[in-house]
């Protein structure tokens, strides 16, 4: 058997298509595994926020197109880049593990604080928004490429610190350059931070089941379905975060009102039904509804 995975060339994201590919050769012995890898149009556009040029599907586009014409058999995606609506020819198969997904501080090489008019690089509107009650005499200035493009910038002097996701600098062995872990009360992180997606034909579902981990797969759900029921995409800064813990989940989301700009954020905590894979969909849109009417009412 020969299973051909695809991935952006980052080295992030090489390292965690490698990873996956790891666990299929160790549940597969007798499988050929290979990695093909390409720069998407995400990639190469990066004096534009994803919201001028598209969005998040501007990372998948070319995977997709492999997936499709046969080029590749798997891809794997950090699943906080992948667009909320996932082609049902070719659906999230399998979430792995979760690493650590809160954001984290990096700052300049040098710097040992951050004074009040430092200047933060960040990607989203969601961590700019969260940032401004922490930082509020910060500058929070826009910043786009890979976690290694990004750390040249700031250690270049372009800015004074960086937000980033913890997961990757773990990938990549960088946690030495995290200054301080935000907790997910300080920023909420985008839904699906730290899970890596395996996408492929459904016909590929049984192979990658021993990628699958049921809480993630449980809380991306969950998350996912938080953000798509409020309509969320690269231009909002809605955001979810679910917890497993023991047999229940914690649901915690960012409702973002685009008339006022004023945000709120509520959580549910839910029992898991062990044979409802939808359940944390469910919750995740009933969360929604629960927060878009509270904030309707309160204004």
């Amino acid at each position: 058997m020969r299973i051909t995975v695809g991935s952006r060339q980052s080295r992030l994201a090489v390292r965690q298509a490698q990873i996956v590919m790891e666990e299929l050769e160790k549940h597969h012995p007798e499988a050929e595994v290979s990695l093909v890898t390409m720069k998407t149009t995400g990639d190469r556009i990066l004096h534009k926020t994803l919201d001028q040029i598209g969005g998040k599907g501007l990372f998948i586009k070319e995977l997709d197109l492999a997936l499709q014409e046969g080029r590749i058999d798997l891809a794997v995606h950090s699943l906080k880049d992948m667009p909320m609506e996932v082609p049902e020819d070719f659906p999230v198969l399998a979430c792995t593990r979760r690493e650590d997904p809160r954001d984290v501080l990096v700052l300049r090489k040098g710097l040992d604080r951050l004074e009040k008019d430092s200047v933060i690089g960040c990607s989203s509107l969601r961590r700019k928004l969260q940032l401004g009650s922490l930082y509020p005499e910060a500058e929070i200035r826009n910043i786009r490429g890979n976690v290694l493009t990004r750390l040249e910038k700031l250690d270049a002097g372009e800015y004074d610190a960086l937000v980033l996701a913890a997961a990757g600098l773990i990938r990549l062995g960088l946690e030495e350059r995290i200054s301080r872990f935000f907790s997910v009360e300080e920023i909420l992180p985008s839904a699906g931070q730290g899970i890596m997606a395996v996408q492929g034909s459904p016909s590929m579902r049984e192979v990658t089941a021993c990628v699958n981990d049921r809480e993630a797969a449980l809380a991306a759900g969950a998350e996912r379905a938080f953000v798509r029921e409020l309509e969320g995409g690269c231009s909002s800064p809605v955001a979810a975060f679910a917890k497993v813990e023991g047999d229940t989940c914690r649901l915690r989301g960012l409702y973002y009102d685009e008339g006022s700009g004023g945000y709120s954020i509520g959580e549910k905590t839910f029992y898991i039904e062990e044979n409802d894979p939808a359940q944390g969909a469910r919750m995740g849109r009933e969360l929604a509804h629960e927060l878009r009417d509270r904030y309707t009412e309160k204004r």
